[in-house]
């Protein structure tokens, strides 16, 4: 393990900013991060996984510590049932294809979401009717200041809607090193749920319509529609979306929804419904606004982009004004699902 000083970071975040770590050092298993947790207590840390969820808008003035532990296996199996471990630093999608591959059902719908298997229990990822939370058994994760071991149960995470107790109670108190999930063998509860993976199922195998689709077709269709909406951030820099979708409690929603009645939304609960924050950015006219390098992508209001070298402030800046715009327009507060650095 070598220590590197001045290291750039651009090509370790997906947004492809420019930024520049103190120190930076990849670890590759447990006992490297135990070690190098050790042997540097008194430096501030700063843990960095697959760089997909951030927006860096300055250099880091700590030891840079990249979490790249691979591997994955099966830890325990029934007939209906396997419980699978991956470690923190496997590709997510990777991953997910890799349990498709096994027919294990689960995943299917958070396929082609970027990032590294050890940072979704932070945000509870989800996408298209699933989340995290649904396939989450446990994770383990080191102390930093102290490199105890402790297994999180899924109910000890507190998920909520992108949010875990790694972003609240526990923050920057622990490394998640291994994920273990709960997934189908057979009798797979497919989610098909969100209209447009109905669309494009039907676009792909209209002979099949009716019919309940393979775990390799929902991710198909998932991965269409999300190549279909959202930039490759190898060819433009992104962090998927970059906004939560506001929840409402319904009593403040329906006076919005009677100035606003073609407001999409959805019900979450009796009290609360989620607005999609992509339409409202679209509706303010914000769309494929481009300020300099920085800007808002021409298919989905709900991502910014890098055009080319634009600073992490730039970025920033764009989604200030996205904010302030969706607030002036609705009078709905949205905020930034990605961490700001």
């Amino acid at each position: 393990m070598e220590i590197l000083t001045n290291f750039s970071l651009k090509n370790f975040n997906t947004f492809g900013i420019e930024a520049k770590a103190k120190q930076f050092v990849a670890v590759h298993s447990s006992a490297e991060l135990k070690t190098i947790l050790e042997q540097n207590k008194s430096q501030k840390k700063f843990i960095l996984g697959g760089g997909s969820n951030m927006l860096l808008t300055k250099d880091i003035d700590a030891l840079v510590i990249h979490v790249d532990l691979k591997g994955k296996k099966i830890k325990e199996e029934n007939d209906d049932f396997v419980w699978v471990e991956s470690q923190a630093g496997e590709n997510w999608h990777e991953f997910v294809l890799w349990t498709i591959d096994q027919n294990f059902g689960g995943l299917e719908n958070m396929s082609l979401i970027p990032g590294n298997v050890g940072t979704t229990p932070v945000q509870n990822i989800g996408a298209y009717g699933t989340e995290i939370k649904d396939t989450f058994v446990s994770c383990e994760a080191m102390t930093i200041e102290n490199q105890e071991v402790k297994t999180f149960t899924n109910s000890e995470c507190h998920f909520g809607y992108r949010e875990s107790v790694f972003k609240n109670e526990v923050k920057n108190q622990y490394i998640i090193t291994s994920v273990v999930f709960k997934l189908t063998k057979r009798n797979h509860k497919i989610n098909t749920s969100y209209g447009d993976i109905k669309v494009e199922l039907a676009k792909n195998n209209p002979e099949a319509s009716g019919q309940t689709p393979t775990l390799k077709e929902v991710s198909n269709a998932v991965i269409a529609i999300r190549k279909s909406k959202l930039p490759d951030p190898k060819e433009l820099g992104n962090s998927g979306s970059f906004f939560k979708n506001p929840i409402l409690l319904k009593t403040d929603f329906e006076k919005i929804h009677q100035k606003f009645p073609e407001m999409r939304f959805f019900d979450i609960s009796e009290t609360e419904v989620k607005v999609p924050a992509g339409w409202l950015i679209e509706q303010a006219g914000l769309k494929g606004k481009r300020f300099g390098d920085a800007g808002i992508h021409k298919n989905q209001a709900l991502v910014l982009v890098n055009y080319g070298n634009a600073t992490g402030q730039e970025i920033l800046n764009v989604s200030k004004i996205v904010q302030e715009t969706v607030f002036d327009t609705f009078g709905i507060q949205i905020e930034a699902e990605v961490n700001i650095i």
